[in-house]
């Protein structure tokens, strides 16, 4: 496939995940942060957000496993790692106390950056920078944390 047909395609992906986030109420810090309050004023209104999201991944993988390959790319690039481990204990731990003070987490950050929220911008810019201090690590460079092939 050409290269224009894959930007495009990663567009309108992109473009469609920004909005459904916009239109769930994702962007909203304080009604994450009220959905992540289970012990307190909790807001269960984000569960159908997060169990959309569970199915259309859990279904896009099962159509991953049925099919040869992807139609924009030469293969599918899954996870290998299946362990559990004290690093990935650590990320997700660090992503859920980060997900809790800013509620934030990567997606609907890059897309509440439409708001032009200063607070917003500040969260990506130290997302941006903690990805960048994590590349420099001797771990990530021996090979990719999280088990995935690199592409061909």
């Amino acid at each position: 496939m050409s290269a224009a047909l894959r930007i495009l395609a990663a567009l309108a992906a992109g473009f469609t995940f920004g909005l459904g986030l916009a239109l769930s109420g994702m962007l909203d810090p304080a009604r994450v942060r009220g959905f992540l309050d289970v012990a307190g004023a909790w807001d269960p209104s984000l569960i159908f957000v997060l169990g959309g999201a569970v199915t259309v991944s859990g279904l896009g993988y099962l159509l991953s496993r049925r099919l040869a390959g992807p139609v924009l790319d030469a293969r599918f690039d899954l996870p290998t790692r299946r362990r559990i481990d004290a690093p990935l204990l650590l990320g997700a731990a660090l992503f859920g106390i980060g997900w809790g003070l800013s509620g934030f987490c990567p997606g609907p950050a890059v897309a509440a950056l439409s708001t032009g929220a200063i607070p917003v911008l500040v969260f990506v810019v130290a997302m941006l920078i903690g990805m960048a201090l994590h590349g420099l690590l001797p771990t990530a460079a021996a090979g990719s944390p999280r088990g995935v092939s690199p592409p061909a």
